[in-house]
This record gives structure tokens, C-alpha cells and sequence, in this order.
């Protein structure tokens, strides 16, 4: 029968030990633990200090697959045979583990098979972003703002792509009030290029247009042209698309649209007039938003979207500004609401109250940068509250 390979262990008695005249024979200096494996030969040999050495002679272990369980001269069960060319890091390190995979991964990077959500009738300019992020996507129209987010919060769709900011208009208010109240995260952004157009029914002329319809922030950027053009009624509705949708429906002849060149071919209406808008250089920036969050990355621009608030005192903004600015990170945004939850704070006095604020900041940065997780970490010392909304590529693209 082939000797049987064996492991000695420095602390384990055997059950009958043999005494010697020598007792560090018998149990080894706990200064200098060691395990020796090797072939059954009489090589009884010491490694080196703290060290684990398998001999290369030593025969194959029986395992419970074999049918056999092996164990050593004391009846205890030998440890699992290592696996042949398995690698195992030091220290125990959990970084070296694979990351599980999240529906951002296994989607097509186009957009195949995406149920990309919307606010709008078709034709609208949110619809136009969403096939611009997602080209190949399926888009899921939504009557409101919060339908959309409810929309993907609830699996009805995997992405929304809803406005955040016009280079006319402003910031849309509603939208960053939302992306407090969901727990969703923007995973991208996306530019577009607004081109207004005016539309009316087949045969009705500008001259017999007394009233212009859209939403309210197109008929905002439209302001002087349509003065201009001697329509000075205005009527307000949710969407671009939907307006278009219905002067057409209502067949109306003294009310045009302001929309895009799409909603006319979808609805069939005529164009009376194009690039309307006041200022050539309209562009609204969206947010693409999702149920997970993405893998941040440093090989390409990136940027952050963070909420927080703050306690009152003088210097508190400045203060939670520096911890950027220390580190070289760039704001592109910095934008300030109500703290809805908290809409009065009584000052020191006890004598007035002032509005209590959350900070809305863009920053030039990627979460996986060590400075930026330092400066969140810094923020958070004195913040009274803090939320990383997302960490998602920059849009790098023409609009």
C-alpha cells in the first residue's frame, strides 16, 4: 500500500505520544508554527517560519467522491485537497470577487428591448431625446412627469428620459422635486437641440391665426416672434405633441401649434413657419433615470448629481463649497429648493422664519475618483442631510 501522506499539527497531542527526552521533539516553539505535508518516507524535516509546504511527491487524496474519507493517525478529517491552479488572494480581499450583474449590464447598449418612458404625446420633444439616448428603443408615452417616474419605479418601463434644464428656460423645478420623492437613479443625460416649429391645419395661413397653443415654456421662448407675426393670444397646455394633437384633432383654424416638425407629420398638420424660437441657441439637457445605478468609471468624463442640506449659520454654503474647491472639482450647477419636508426654520432670535433649503450641485466628477468619495465624505461631516442622485457619463455630444 503507498504511504499515506499526513499533516502535523504543532498544538494536537497525538493519543499515545511517545515521550522523548527531548519536549521541543514532541511540540514545536508556538514561536515558530509551521505545517509540514509531505510523503510518509521518514522526512520529518522543518519549513520555514510561518510557512505551508506541500510536497510535490506526495500522493493523491482520497476524497468523498472517491468513496473514501482519509483522515490522519489522531481520526482527524483532512482538510479539502487544494483546487489544481486556483489562486486565491491575500488577505482576504473581496475586491477580487465578480460584481453580480444588473439589468444595466445584460441591455443592449442602443436601447434594444427597452421600454423607454416619456412625459408627452407622441411626437414630443422628450420623445426625440429618448431615441436619441436610446435608438433603439421602445418609447412609453406618460401623461405626467411622476407617471413616467412611477412608470419605471413600478417595472411598467425600464428607463425614463425626462427634462431637467433649458438653456431659455431654466431649470424644471417639478423634475428635481421628483427625484426626491423616488428612489430611482440618473444612470445619463442627454442634450437636444429645440427647434420650434408653428403648425396648423392643412389651408389656414399665418395671417389667420389668432391664438397660438403649447406648453407654457415654449410659448415663453416663442414670445417675440409670435408678437411678430401679430398672434397675441396664448394658451398653455402639458406638452408640445398634445397641442399639435389637438388643433388637429378639434380641426381649429385660427389656433396653431407650437411644436416640432414630427408632431406635424404624426398629426398631419401643416408647417407654417420654422426655428420660431427667439434664441437659435434653445438646447434642453434630460436626465436618463433607471431602477439601479451604474458602475461609476474614471477612463471617461463623468459627472455627479448630489442633493444636501444644511444647518443654518453664516459661512455653512461656503463651507460645504470648499470641500470641492480644495480638491480642484469643478460645480457645473448649483441649484436651491424649498426643503418641502422642513419649510420654516425658526432663527436664533425666535423672532422670524426663514426657509429651509436643499441644494441641488452638479459636479465634474466621477464617484469612482478617491477625491470625490474624500469631499462627499467630508460634506457629510456637517450636512444635515446628503444623496448621490447619480454618477453617469457626460454628455460629450453635439446637440
Amino acid at each position: 500500500m503507498a504511504p499515506t501522506a499526513c499533516l502535523r499539527f504543532p498544538y494536537l497531542p497525538a493519543r499515545a505520544p511517545a515521550r522523548s527526552a527531548n519536549p521541543a521533539a514532541t511540540y514545536p516553539s508556538p514561536h515558530r508554527p509551521s505545517l509540514k505535508c509531505s510523503a510518509a518516507n521518514g522526512d520529518s524535516s522543518i519549513s520555514s517560519p510561518n510557512s505551508i509546504s506541500i510536497s510535490p511527491i506526495s500522493p493523491p487524496r482520497a476524497t468523498v467522491a472517491d468513496g473514501v474519507e482519509s483522515a490522519d493517525a489522531n481520526g482527524l478529517r483532512r482538510p479539502p485537497a487544494p483546487v489544481s491552479g486556483l489562486t486565491v488572494p491575500g488577505a482576504r480581499d473581496s475586491h477580487w470577487l465578480p460584481r453580480p450583474l444588473t439589468s444595466a449590464d445584460v441591455l443592449d447598449a442602443n436601447g434594444k428591448g427597452l421600454k423607454v418612458a416619456y412625459q408627452g404625446c407622441p411626437g414630443a420633444y422628450s420623445e426625440a431625446a429618448a431615441k436619441k439616448a436610446y435608438p433603439n428603443c421602445e418609447t412609453v408615452p406618460c401623461e405626467h412627469f411622476d407617471t413616467a417616474f412611477q412608470a419605471v419605479q413600478n417595472w411598467v418601463a425600464d428607463r425614463a428620459v425626462l427634462p431637467l434644464e433649458n438653456s431659455l428656460g431654466g431649470s424644471i423645478h417639478r423634475n428635481y422635486d421628483l427625484l426626491l420623492r423616488h428612489s430611482l437613479h440618473i444612470v445619463g443625460e442627454v442634450r437636444l437641440a429645440v427647434r420650434h416649429c408653428l403648425l396648423a391645419n392643412p389651408g389656414v395661413k399665418i395671417e389667420n391665426l389668432k391664438s397660438a397653443m403649447s406648453h407654457p415654456q415654449a410659448l415663453a421662448q416663442c414670445e417675440h416672434t409670435l408678437t411678430e407675426l401679430g398672434i397675441e393670444h396664448r394658451e398653455a397646455v402639458d406638452d408640445t405633441a398634445g397641442a399639435a394633437k389637438f388643433v388637429a384633432e378639434e380641426m381649429l383654424q385660427d389656433t396653431g401649434a407650437i411644436a416640432s416638425s414630427l408632431a406635424a407629420k404624426l398629426y398631419g398638420l401643416d408647417v407654417l413657419a420654422e426655428n420660431i424660437q427667439d434664441d437659435k441657441d434653445n438646447v434642453t439637457r434630460f436626465m436618463m433615470l433607471a431602477r439601479e445605478p451604474i458602475i461609476p468609471r474614471t477612463d471617461k468624463p463623468f459627472k455627479t448629481s448630489i442633493v444636501f442640506s444644511l444647518e443654518e449659520g453664516p459661512g455653512q454654503l461656503f463651507k460645504a463649497l470648499a470641500v470641492f474647491a480644495l480638491r480642484q472639482i469643478n460645480l457645473t450647477k448649483i441649484e436651491s429648493r424649498p426643503h418641502k419636508e422642513r419649510p420654516l426654520r425658526v432663527s436664533d432670535d425666535c423672532l422670524l422664519k426663514n426657509f429651509d433649503y436643499l441644494f441641488y450641485v452638479d459636479l465634474e466628477a466621477s464617484m469612482a475618483d478617491p477625491k470625490t468619495q474624500n469631499a462627499l465624505g467630508n460634506l457629510k461631516e456637517f450636512a444635515t442631510f446628503l444623496r448621490v442622485l447619480g454618477s453617469y457619463p457626460t454628455d460629450v455630444n453635439e446637440p
